[in-house]
């Protein structure tokens, strides 16, 4: 689905990314680690057009993509959430769903004020698929909720259910499990999953909680001081001494040890 291939992203002197080559299989669900500074969120920004590469080339379904803007890769179902959530913090949450499919009769003035039939009953449609995603992330009980009122947790189910308002092909997530509680994370996760399941998603995701990865992505992909470390599953990435040495640290190691014993 998505190749990036020796991808250069510099900022002046400082090689944030440096010769780092992926790959995300098509209905796969792709973990990406690394401690901070390892260049994982400037590789999801290259790839989603957020930033120009220094050099390199990505290719998505084997069509070059390197450079263009995120709205061109939003129409190709290209989508990109963030650590912090980027939520209309004054409409409610079925408004912030509805916001975001394109090309909407009601924007155009013409039709505001001549075509009101056809604006109405498009926005009844578009209030009926909101309320369809809100079911399906167990927080359709919020849907009249200012979507500013919302916890962390809940915001980042909100940014997942943006993701299904679109036909997404391949879905960056960047740091999900970011200041939101296990019950919350939990239910992130099951709808990451059913979304790949049920409805052939691709997603990648960058996270640090190490059980969230475990739990949900094959392969695991580990960078480091901007370049791509190691790559596998995650329980034989948990034990790779190259990883253990330059990223996971003393704690985890111990930990892995502690578990073996």
């Amino acid at each position: 689905m998505i190749k990036a291939e020796n991808i250069h992203k510099h900022f002046g002197g400082f090689h944030a990314v440096d010769g780092a080559s992926i790959e995300i299989a098509k209905g796969s669900i792709t973990g990406l680690i690394g401690p901070n500074g390892a260049g994982k969120s400037t590789l999801f920004n290259v790839i989603a057009g957020v930033l120009p590469p220094t050099s390199g080339r990505v290719t998505m379904a084997g069509a070059d993509i390197t450079g263009l803007p995120p709205h061109e890769l939003f129409h190709k179902g290209l989508l990109r959430t963030f650590q912090i959530a980027h939520e209309f913090s004054s409409m409610t949450v079925r408004e912030n769903l509805m916001m975001v499919p394109e090309a909407q009769s009601g924007e155009r003035l013409w039709n505001a004020w001549f075509s009101r039939g056809r604006v109405a009953e498009e926005e009844r449609a578009l209030a009926r698929k909101a309320d369809e995603v809100l079911e399906f992330l167990t927080i359709d009980h919020l849907a009249d909720e200012r979507a500013g009122n919302l916890s962390g947790g809940q915001k980042k189910l909100l940014e997942l259910g943006r993701t299904m308002m679109v036909d997404a092909k391949v879905v960056f997530l960047d740091e999900v499990g970011a200041g939101v509680n296990r019950t919350l994370l939990n239910t992130i996760g099951d709808a990451i999953v059913r979304l790949n399941r049920e409805r052939g998603y691709t997603f990648c995701l960058i996270e640090h909680d190490m059980d969230f990865i475990a739990r949900l992505c094959d392969p695991v992909i580990v960078m480091a001081e901007g370049k791509v470390l190691a790559q596998g599953k995650a329980d034989e990435i948990m034990q790779n001494e190259a990883v253990i040495e330059a990223y996971l640290g003393t704690g985890l190691k111990n930990k892995i040890k502690a578990g073996a014993s």
